[in-house]
């Protein structure tokens, strides 16, 4: 971690900075971990006031540590750092004036969804977009942002390790216009061989998964597997 080098990032990390294309007063990262997101934001400052959020007191401790090691209170940045150790659930939004990014990534989709439901009812009048990146039950997440009436900004498929992310970048202003999918729209469609063919494997991965949950009798979720079977990848790909 350091103010004057590039914050060395793993590429789902990666991709999910270069999602914040936006200007923002406040980006609030939470569930931080060790604050390797947020310092990236810092760095390039993405907003006035990054906060790093995380309930571990040991974890905020140490990278607190670390922030007044490498971004000094008193230097001429126009980007400040502030960190909160709290539960991300009771974020306190509306103590703190302008445009929030709110950031969860690395958590699963049940949690996240939680998260995701608590800030929105704590502060419902902030201009609130949120970036998410949850583990598994992406699905889960997706219908809840659908029932919240958010709209979606941006959403990318991501590949690292084998494994496979949705990020999504939504917004609690209601258009109609970028309306959430509850299976994705964006993350299907590319624009070389290599993004269709990644896109072709989580579909069939993603299928895969939801058969095997069928075979107890008590899921319920053939509705899921028709909305991924109505999905078509781009021939071009193949």
């Amino acid at each position: 971690m350091s103010s004057d080098t590039k914050i060395k990032l793993g590429k789902r990390l990666q991709h999910i900075e270069a999602m914040v294309s936006e200007h923002y007063d406040h980006i609030w990262d939470c569930c931080c971990d060790h604050g390797l997101l947020g310092a990236a934001l810092l760095s390039r400052q993405a907003a006035s006031h990054i906060h790093f959020v995380d309930a571990a007191p040991s974890l905020m401790h140490a990278l607190e540590i670390k922030l007044s090691r490498f971004y000094p209170t008193n230097t001429e940045s126009n980007s400040h750092w502030h960190t909160h150790c709290l539960d991300a659930a009771t974020l306190p939004l509306q103590d703190f004036n302008g445009r929030h990014l709110v950031i969860i990534a690395g958590v699963g989709g049940d949690l996240m969804t939680e998260l995701v439901t608590a800030i929105h009812q704590k502060n419902p009048i902030c201009n609130i977009d949120f970036l998410l990146c949850p583990v598994h039950h992406q699905f889960t997440l997706r219908q809840q942002l659908i029932q919240l009436g958010f709209s979606l900004k941006n959403e990318i498929l991501i590949t690292e390790n084998q494994r496979f992310y949705e990020a999504l970048l939504v917004s609690t202003a209601n258009n109609p216009h970028t309306k959430i999918h509850s299976v994705g729209n964006l993350i299907w469609q590319s624009n070389t061989p290599q993004q269709s063919k990644i896109a072709g494997d989580y579909l069939q991965k993603t299928l895969a998964h939801y058969n095997r949950i069928q075979l107890n009798p008590e899921a319920a979720v053939q509705h899921i597997i028709d909305a991924y079977s109505a999905i078509t990848i781009p021939p071009h790909s193949y």
